[in-house]
């Protein structure tokens, strides 16, 4: 359904993207990590034709978005990071103005009347959108990407400003488009995307540095590894005898699991398995050890250990074309 194929876009001396290449299918949902400044929205931005690639191209269903705009835009609803909103109209002069610049061929009533029963805006159909709290604000901004039935829905930082409970009620929304449209979702939040998404990319400085299945994107770090295990005995002072333990780096109280237990994390140092000096050390305290159970990588975790390892191998690589450039 899209397809990125390797995208350059420079602005002056600067490189915003650099040589980025993936491919979504049809009906997934993916995720496009970054921090900030690593790309995302220039991506974004060239994807639903608002920009201009320095060289590469993207495709939406086989269509160049660079040589057939025009066609090519019909196939996508775009909600940027700021609502291209109109504030001094309601959500019907709004969205039917909105229909009329997509030259939208469905039955206008009906076909909008759907729409805000998807997202809900049903009730506030009549309202002035200045009036709208920033939540309704974004589900019209939905609304107005969903018009024409696009096969393809990109999403720049959905919930940026909104309080909780409205985060929970867009993600809700997003996940249920994932079931009748291509999603791609632009955020620099972890929880979000590991909330919604199938597929993950992480983008930083310009470079894809992962991409690859949420449930899969752990086994691309290594290193610590993370134990949670219930230990019978004084917690202060099986505590401290995990501390001291040699291939142990960190360990902290996760509370009581019963009346006679305490629950722990323990982490290993990098390429140490701390099962058996655990088994032992435990033994010998006469400290039943009631179980143990590996803790999975969370997505920041992840997130972190390979933006910081693509930062090293930059500052890696710049050093040896500076002795290179010396010599």
């Amino acid at each position: 359904m899209i397809k990125i194929d390797h995208l350059v876009k420079h602005f002056g001396d600067k490189k915003a993207v650099n040589d980025i290449s993936f491919t979504v299918a049809k009906g997934e949902i993916v995720g496009f990590l970054g921090p900030n400044g690593a790309g995302k929205s220039t991506t974004m931005n060239i994807l639903t034709g608002y920009l201009s690639s320095t060289s590469g191209s993207a495709l939406i269903d086989g269509i160049d978005i660079l040589e057939s705009p025009m066609e090519a835009k019909k196939l996508i609803g775009f909600l940027p990071e700021l609502p291209p909103l109109y504030l001094d109209m309601t959500v019907e002069e709004y969205l039917k103005f909105v229909y009329d610049l997509k030259d939208c061929k469905l039955n206008r009533k009906k076909h909008l009347a759907e729409i805000c029963e998807v997202v809900k805006i049903t009730h506030v159909y009549k309202r002035m959108i200045k009036n709208l709290s920033k939540g309704y604000k974004q589900r019209v901004g939905i609304a107005q990407a969903l018009i024409g039935n696009p096969k393809v829905i990109i999403f720049d930082e959905p919930t940026i400003g909104l309080d909780p409970q409205q985060i929970i009620e867009i993600r809700n929304l997003i996940r249920n488009l994932g079931k009748d449209h291509t999603v791609i979702l632009s955020t620099h939040i972890l929880p979000e995307a590991q909330a919604v998404c199938d597929r993950i990319i992480i983008i930083n400085e310009g470079k894809v540095v992962a991409d690859e299945k949420r449930e899969n994107l752990s086994n691309l770090i290594q290193g610590n590894r993370r134990f949670e295990v219930q230990i019978c005995g004084p917690q202060k002072d099986v505590q401290s005898a995990l501390k001291s333990l040699q291939g142990i780096s960190k360990v902290e109280y996760l509370g009581q699991s019963d009346l006679e237990s305490n629950s722990f994390m323990i982490e290993s140092e990098p390429g140490v398995d701390i099962r058996k000096t655990l088994f032992y050390a435990l033994a010998k305290n006469n400290w039943p050890l009631i179980g143990i159970e590996t803790m999975g990588a969370t997505l920041e975790d992840i997130f972190i250990s390979l933006v910081g390892a693509n930062k090293k191998t930059d500052k890696t690589q710049k050093s040896k074309k500076k002795q290179e450039g010396v010599k």
